[in-house]
């Protein structure tokens, strides 16, 4: 069974693009968003089962992606316009967290009741996970001391609640922000290859694999590996539990300064390669969605964590519109701080402004790095209410 899951994973991304290539009604739905469907679809009707070996076939697909995602999507990234970026996404990351804490003590007031103390540990847990990821939710989870029941259905509540939020972001998110926002800055927008997106483009699937590219394509995955396997040995030398931060981050590091050479600048097809495996990673992850998920909830817990997703988000979205933030920085921003850095690539194709990626990224690296800490403080001043 593994094997087909596997083989599904690694050829619905090529079925994705063709389809796109051969219909263009799909290519203006978008990559990214058939990818979403399509594995929604395996979970939500069986065909995919919904057994523990599956779960970590899947789990193991989608962590295996996103490291080498990240280098070819970055290799084409030009640093010097990042810095014209920092100022918006270092003010859209504190709202996101102040957004995220405002969204979070709103829940708790409305449904805590008499259960002050499991929804308080609830709320810091949410706070690391939308600050900084599943890393931090497990280091509150020890901190606060929780028990397994309440750290798995706040983990699994919160997956499904992220999952929403991820499909509205992607499908409707740039649309509906729009109307309260502004714009990415135009003068922002670099007419070169370092911020035009072409994962939606009709030429996706043939110039990805034309025989021309290959050798190019060869070069790009070889660097891939090299900095990979840098990447895990400078992690291997941290803490156990830091593991997947410094290796995050090592591997963006290195793939930032990989790209300041021109020869790996111009390297032809590598975001396109990038955007492949975050197709392998939406596959894998969107089919986690059951029927099992979705039942047998706790209501109060569930609108705890409803209130904490949807509201970081309100939240986060007032104070960029009051301080005038674009919509494209807002919704990096977002998204990497309440669904993790691997989903910034997923945004910048829906949004087509690859420029938010490396310092989406980064908002997401900081909330790792800040998140423990945040969850760990609001949890105790919950319980003062």
């Amino acid at each position: 069974m593994s094997i087909i899951i596997i083989a599904i994973c690694l050829f619905s991304p090529l079925l994705i693009l063709w389809l796109s290539y051969r219909f263009p009604i799909l290519n203006k739905v978008g990559t990214i968003i058939i990818a979403y469907v399509i594995g929604c679809l395996l979970g939500l009707t069986g065909l995919i089962p919904d057994t523990p070996d599956v779960h970590k076939v899947q789990t193991d697909i989608a962590t295996y992606t996103i490291p080498f995602a990240i280098p070819l999507l970055l290799f084409s990234s030009d640093l010097k316009s990042w810095t014209r970026l920092a100022p918006a996404f270092i003010k859209s990351t504190i709202f996101g967290i102040l957004g995220c804490c405002i969204a979070i003590t709103i829940g708790f007031l409305i449904c805590a009741g008499d259960e002050k103390e499991t929804f308080a540990s609830i709320g810091g847990m949410l706070t690391g996970l939308y600050t900084g990821g599943n890393a931090n939710l497990a280091s509150i989870k020890v901190a606060l001391g929780v028990d397994d029941t309440t750290y798995i259905i706040t983990s699994a509540y919160s997956t499904l609640l992220s999952a929403v939020y991820l499909f509205f972001v992607i499908i409707f998110g740039k649309r509906v922000l729009r109307l309260i926002l502004p714009d990415f800055p135009k003068d922002k927008i670099d007419t070169g290859s370092t911020i035009v997106v072409k994962n939606h483009d009709r030429e996706l699937f043939y110039g990805l694999f034309r025989r021309d590219n290959l050798r190019n394509l060869a070069k790009s995955l070889l660097l891939t590996i090299i900095i990979i396997a840098i990447g895990a040995g400078i992690a291997m030398l941290c803490p156990k539990r830091m593991f997947q931060t410094i290796f995050i981050l090592s591997i963006s590091t290195l793939a930032i300064i990989a790209s300041t050479f021109k020869r790996v600048r111009n390297m032809e097809r590598t975001f396109e390669a990038g955007t492949y495996m975050i197709l392998l990673f939406s596959i894998a992850v969107a089919s986690q969605v059951t029927t099992g998920t979705l039942g047998n909830i706790d209501p109060r817990i569930f609108l705890f964590i409803t209130i904490a997703t949807l509201g970081s988000l309100l939240m986060h979205v007032l104070l960029s519109a009051l301080f005038r933030i674009d919509t494209d920085t807002t919704l990096a921003a977002s998204i990497s701080l309440i669904c993790s850095p691997p989903f910034v690539p997923v945004v910048a194709g829906a949004v087509k402004n690859k420029a938010v990626i490396g310092p989406g990224i980064a908002v997401g690296l900081f909330g790792y790095a800040v998140g423990t800490y945040v969850g760990f403080f609001l949890a105790r001043l919950l319980l003062l209410l």
